[in-house]
């Protein structure tokens, strides 16, 4: 592989310095750098951040290819500046096999934008009655560590308990989708003043609540690792403190919409704005930043989930529930967490690369941007301003909250193991 020669950026936020790779490794960091035969790329102050990590990603492969294939949903990864993606067992069939988890992993393998890590589903069939194949799943090629039902809650206590105990047994993890079902029976919104004017089923905060403070009980009775999916009210934001104050092994992730976007967007009736969980309130969407800059939530995850246009382009009642994310992502938290002064780029990386690849164990991404270390790099126009067009996402769906709203900050370059994924914002 060539050597590639990174000039004047910013890294991690910081001065401007050269970084170059020689083949898979960054070989130095510093000022002043040349090497001969190098591609030089002149980054003139755009920030350097290590590639990003999703931590929550549905691919849709196997099973929903109208909506995302792996091969489609790398492509936006490395677009939105990410050089790995856990992909949610909620495919079809669903990812609770070893040998279903091995597929999605080949398919990652083969398509070469980013590394996939799999997450193998906590219960059968996503039907919360009977624990998957943990172990079988772990000790697969795939290597599975993070083990969710997301999309559904695993709401049977005694289920939760046992999958807790069997993780440990290998230091994996239990990502919950913390959402109590009977109390959302018909919730089409977030409950509050806003779904009763508009005559919307309301999603009460307590739904979300209820279960993430049972399941940090249950974790700190098992000695296990918990992470939270989308956390998205306040109150769970206080649950999640109290819970580390304990010393309770407890992560959490919060998603670029529920840091942007409030109820309020609902009285468009536009179901690009129909989510699970559902958009909150302003007071909600400040508990969120703040938590995040404060460190009580861990990690930005996406949720990109993916829709084909037939199953959005619909009256609100009938619209599936979700975004999609990976292409969005960094610009949505350069406004409201960058630009605001509430986190700098170090902190991004951090939140975003980091502390995702650590929570996940995924070997050789959140790494320094230093020499020796593995060349997932991501190039940020962090001056950049402009309107989110779908039309140009490389996403196979199109339903963002985002279309048509100026955004700042455009990814214009992605190498994962010094291969570049993107190229002038233009995929290789």
């Amino acid at each position: 592989m060539s050597k590639i020669l990174i000039r004047g950026a910013k890294v991690l936020g910081g001065e401007p310095q050269d970084v170059l790779i020689d083949g898979e490794l960054i070989a130095a960091v510093g000022t002043g750098l040349s090497a001969e035969g190098a591609e030089v790329i002149e980054a003139d102050g755009k920030v350097l951040l290590p590639g990003l990590v999703d931590l929550h990603t549905h691919l849709r492969e196997p099973g929903r290819e109208d909506s995302e294939t792996v091969l489609t949903g790398t492509r936006a990864a490395a677009s939105g500046g990410f050089t790995a993606v856990f992909a949610m067992a909620n495919t079809f069939p669903v990812a609770d096999t070893a040998g279903v988890v091995e597929q999605v992993w080949r398919l990652g393998k083969e398509s070469g934008y980013c590394d996939v890590r799999p997450i193998g589903a906590v219960t059968v069939g996503l039907e919360g009655k009977k624990l998957a194949e943990l172990g079988a799943m772990h000790d697969s090629a795939a290597e599975v560590s993070v083990f969710s039902d997301d999309g559904k809650c695993v709401d049977d206590a005694v289920i939760m308990r046992r999958a807790l105990e069997y993780v440990k047994a290998f230091g994996g993890v239990v990502a919950q989708h913390a959402q109590e079902p009977r109390l959302t029976e018909g919730a089409q919104m977030n409950e509050g003043v806003v779904s009763a004017e508009l005559g919307l089923g309301g999603w009460p905060a307590v739904a979300e609540e209820s279960i993430i403070a049972r399941d940090v009980l249950l974790a700190e009775h098992v000695g296990s690792r918990l992470h939270i999916c989308h956390l998205s009210t306040a109150g769970s934001v206080e649950i999640i403190r109290w819970a580390k104050s304990r010393g309770i092994d407890v992560t959490a992730e919060v998603c670029p919409h529920h840091l942007l976007l409030t109820e309020e967007m609902v009285r468009t009736y536009n179901p690009a704005y129909k989510v699970n969980p559902p958009l909150r309130t302003e007071r909600d969407v400040r508990a969120l930043r703040e938590a995040l800059a404060d460190g009580t939530i861990d990690i930005v995850a996406t949720d990109h989930a993916p829709h084909p246009h037939e199953d959005k382009d619909c009256e609100w009642a009938a619209a599936a529930m979700g975004m999609v994310g990976l292409e969005t992502a960094l610009s949505v938290v350069q406004e409201t967490m960058v630009e605001t002064g509430l986190l700098d780029w170090a902190a991004v990386a951090d939140r975003m690369s980091f502390t995702p690849a650590r929570i996940g164990g995924a070997a050789g991404h959140g790494r320094p941007v230093a020499a020796g270390e593995p060349a997932n790099l991501t190039l940020v126009d962090t001056a950049y301003r402009g309107q989110v067009d779908p039309a140009r996402f490389a996403s196979r769906s199109r339903n963002t909250p985002y279309e048509g709203r100026e955004l700042p900050g455009r990814v214009t370059h992605t190498w994962l193991r010094g291969k570049a994924t993107l190229m002038d914002g233009k995929l290789t």
